[in-house]
């Protein structure tokens, strides 16, 4: 059950309890509308010495603070990860996500299944190499010839592509049978994908190219 807690015309930062960079904090706080900690990302937050707008969670692990007061937002679901909480209540044009990367693979896996989940919630993970998001239904990008692009299915769909080393048209992706990983970009990518179940994973340093088209893109509706 969805209920929007957070709603913006801008891009909104979600931190989570994850391994979380105090200087991303500090970058990526300045350019959001909000901060929203889920749960635990709270003390990460704090510890960068900014107050988050909003926790959400099941507030199992977040840190105790007065400075929190009338700022938590408790939901009470134990069958969903705190990231799941707090990105069905964020309406906004992309989230940007620290913390889910990293550390436990299970906590990195179970936050990949909740960008599909929600599609028409645009999210970046961003880790400490690499990025990733849901391809919305047409993504236009223009990144440096030799760019490593990889493409990775959570569930059976097609893409169509231009611009990379080896095209992807006519494939059936299944995360059990054909996957995309390790293609190379060769001039300006654009991707249609058919459905809402193929992953983009790109290098860290193609963000602010990514946000700045995602901010632009269709939604899934």
């Amino acid at each position: 059950m969805k209920s929007t807690v957070v709603s913006s015309d801008r891009l909104v930062l979600l931190v989570a309890a994850g391994a979380v960079e105090t200087a991303d904090i500090t970058v990526f706080s300045a350019r959001a509308s909000h901060v929203v900690a889920a749960d635990g990302g709270a003390q990460s937050v704090l510890a960068a010495g900014q107050v988050p707008d909003v926790v959400i969670g099941d507030m199992d692990s977040a840190v105790l603070d007065s400075r929190l007061e009338g700022r938590i937002h408790r939901i009470r679901d134990q069958d969903s990860t705190d990231f799941d909480k707090a990105l069905r209540s964020t309406d906004a044009p992309l989230v940007l996500a620290l913390g889910l990367t990293g550390l436990r693979l299970d906590h990195e896996l179970a936050a990949l299944t909740v960008l599909v989940r929600y599609p028409e919630r645009p999210c970046i993970l961003l880790g400490e190499e690499t990025l990733a998001f849901l391809c919305p239904p047409r993504l236009d990008l223009d990144l440096p010839a030799g760019s490593i692009f990889s493409l990775f299915p959570m569930g059976r769909v097609r893409v169509q592509s231009e611009g990379l080393r080896w095209p992807t048209a006519g494939i059936d992706f299944a995360p059990d049978g054909h996957i995309g990983t390790s293609n190379e970009v060769t001039g300006p990518v654009s991707l249609r994908a058919e459905a809402p179940r193929m992953l983009v994973l790109l290098p860290r340093e193609t963000l602010d190219h990514v946000m700045d088209r995602l901010m632009d893109a269709d939604r899934w509706r």
